[in-house]
């Protein structure tokens, strides 16, 4: 067995030991369902949810959408922005106190605001999520083209090369992996605050069955969406992670 599969093999393990403890305890009444719920409960909800009623499709489509919508609008204006103040140094003077006073400001407290404005739908949480993201990507642009070379700059420019072709050719392609690593913690708090709206107040998403399913003491359903939000993070986590690995194979 390789290296590779006794570490999947041992990650099993651990985890059908942990499941298998887990539901003798709920069994026995050792860790009561009331708190805890159960495994086969939480495969149950999930399965219903997925396959009988398909209820969680709609909500996780909500969830989704809002995160993904919320994450462009965040990244697209933060690096254009970002690259605005790199260009012109004075714009950025003129911005960052006030920039400074809302980054400082928690944007989830924002969430009654952005729902008297938008309204219950999903208008309201791509709000939370693009604020929330929108800061992240902006530092971490800012960053990644302050960054780079002086040397590589003066030789691009001792070897006759334009602003642009410097611009597009050296600076960008060196900012890159600071950009992303803003990109990729930006997704997740986009997600984060989709659902954190969701959960204060919504027609549809995960986090607004979460809500109901907390306040009917469903503890199946609600450690049956946590392990489904606790996936969905890890996908979204591995899909940018890939995604970076893709576009900086030149490196």
């Amino acid at each position: 067995m390789t290296a590779g599969l006794r570490v999947y093999a041992a990650h099993a393990a651990f985890i059908a030991t942990f499941l298998g403890l887990w539901e003798y305890g709920a069994r026995t009444e050792f860790l009561p369902q009331l708190f805890f719920g159960s495994p086969a409960g939480i495969v149950a909800y999930l399965w219903d949810g997925f396959a009988v009623s398909k209820k969680i499709w709609l909500d996780l489509g909500y969830t989704v959408s809002g995160t993904l919508i919320s994450f462009v609008l965040g990244a697209t204006l933060a690096m254009a922005l970002g690259l605005a103040f790199v260009i012109l140094p004075k714009l950025e003077q003129a911005m960052d106190p006030y920039l400074m006073v809302l980054n400082a400001m928690p944007r989830i407290a924002l969430a009654p605001l952005f729902l008297l404005w938008f309204g219950l739908g999903i208008g309201s949480k791509i709000a939370i999520g693009t604020s929330l993201s929108f800061f992240i990507v902006l530092a971490n642009t800012v960053a990644g083209v302050r960054g780079v070379s002086p040397d590589h700059i003066t030789l691009s420019r001792s070897l006759g090369a334009s602003p642009s072709q410097i611009f597009f050719k050296v600076t960008l392609p060196s900012a890159v992996p600071v950009i992303f690593s803003g990109l990729r913690l930006a997704l997740i708090f986009s997600m984060l605050g989709v659902i954190g709206g969701e959960i204060i107040a919504a027609e549809h998403g995960l986090g607004q069955v979460l809500s109901y399913q907390q306040a009917t003491f469903n503890m199946n359903g609600v450690m049956g969406l946590l392990a489904l939000l606790a996936c969905l993070g890890m996908l979204v986590t591995r899909g940018m992670s890939r995604l970076e690995r893709a576009l900086l194979k030149w490196q």
